[in-house]
């Protein structure tokens, strides 16, 4: 059975009726362009995001872009929330297609692991459909045609949006330079200093500019997406998805509820911050590098790497 269907069969009992009370009422006084808003204010920017329209026949085609070692959550939560708002549409709206058709699109078509999963691929970089949404997670496999795939696919999306550390593969495109952009809060120090042209937003739950929109880490993905949808379809139809999905975040009305990651922990006793990354690592079993007769410790033996290249780059940073 389709989950359309299926969908559409569990729902049978006036559940539209019950969802405005399942919330307080305060959701509903606070209007994503408010809060979008306040997350200008408090972090300085001025992106501005394009309007959305619904095509007014056929389906928005989505392609989530994958290669080896793509974080599952990443894509598949914003898949699930794609998916069961073409239920919701159908529902409030009385359409017949789908909202929204969902694909991958990789290298090849060969198997990939994703979070220990193996995925095969929908379509390749060569036989995909023309996207008006891509979603790029969080991946270790980016390649040069990855790359200008997304490149070439965005100058006609709608929406190109990374999700968590995936910004590091839209930032490699160079789409975002001059952009807002967020990621994980563990990665902003990293990311802006190797990106120094891209405005990184700190403790955004998502962030949009222009066609471009990127999300905080793992589940962040899913309020992008569900402010997409928001976009594209209206409130009744979010709420509708939100129902479905018995999902009680508001990130997705609200990109500021990511404030608490704004400023980089404190170590705990006993350990010390990467400089490349400021997250926590323990002296004992850390990579290390000795410079100016200071010993630096690193999360990865990539972050060893890219501070032996360039010391002074990250002893002297500064972050915003």
């Amino acid at each position: 059975m389709k989950r359309r269907e299926f969908l559409i069969r569990s729902a049978m009992f006036g559940t539209a009726a019950a969802f405005p009370f399942s919330f307080p009422k305060r959701l509903f006084a606070t209007s994503a362009q408010n809060a979008t808003s306040n997350a200008t204010a408090r972090n300085q920017s001025v992106a501005i995001a394009n309007p959305l329209k619904p095509p007014d026949h056929g389906s928005i085609p989505v392609a989530f872009v994958i290669s080896k070692n793509t974080v599952i959550i990443d894509f598949t939560g914003p898949w699930e929330v794609f998916e069961v708002a073409s239920y919701s549409a159908s529902v409030v709206n009385g359409t017949k297609d789908d909202a929204f058709r969902l694909y991958t699109v990789a290298e090849t078509t060969g198997p990939i692991r994703a979070s220990g999963i193996k995925i095969v691929p929908d379509y390749t970089f060569d036989t995909a459909p023309a996207p008006k949404i891509i979603v790029i997670p969080q991946q270790e496999g980016a390649t040069e045609k990855m790359l200008e795939w997304i490149r070439r696919s965005t100058k006609h999306t709608d929406v190109t949006m990374s999700i968590c550390t995936g910004a590091y593969t839209l930032a490699k495109t160079g789409l975002l330079s001059g952009k807002s952009a967020t990621t994980h809060h563990n990665a902003y120090r990293e990311i802006a200093l190797r990106y120094p042209d891209i405005h990184i937003v700190r403790g955004a739950r998502w962030v949009e500019d222009g066609n471009l929109a990127s999300s905080g880490g793992l589940t962040s993905g899913m309020d992008l997406a569900l402010r997409t949808v928001d976009r594209y379809f209206g409130r009744a139809v979010t709420l509708k998805a939100i129902e479905q999905l018995e999902y009680q975040s508001q990130g997705w009305l609200d990109p500021t509820v990511n404030q608490a990651y704004t400023k980089d922990p404190v170590p705990r006793e006993g350990h010390v911050a990467c400089p490349v990354c400021h997250m926590e690592v323990d002296p004992e079993t850390a990579p290390k590098s000795v410079y100016k007769g200071k010993t630096y410790y690193f999360m990865s033996q990539g972050h060893k790497q890219l501070f032996d290249a360039d010391p002074e780059k990250y002893v002297n940073a500064k972050d915003e």
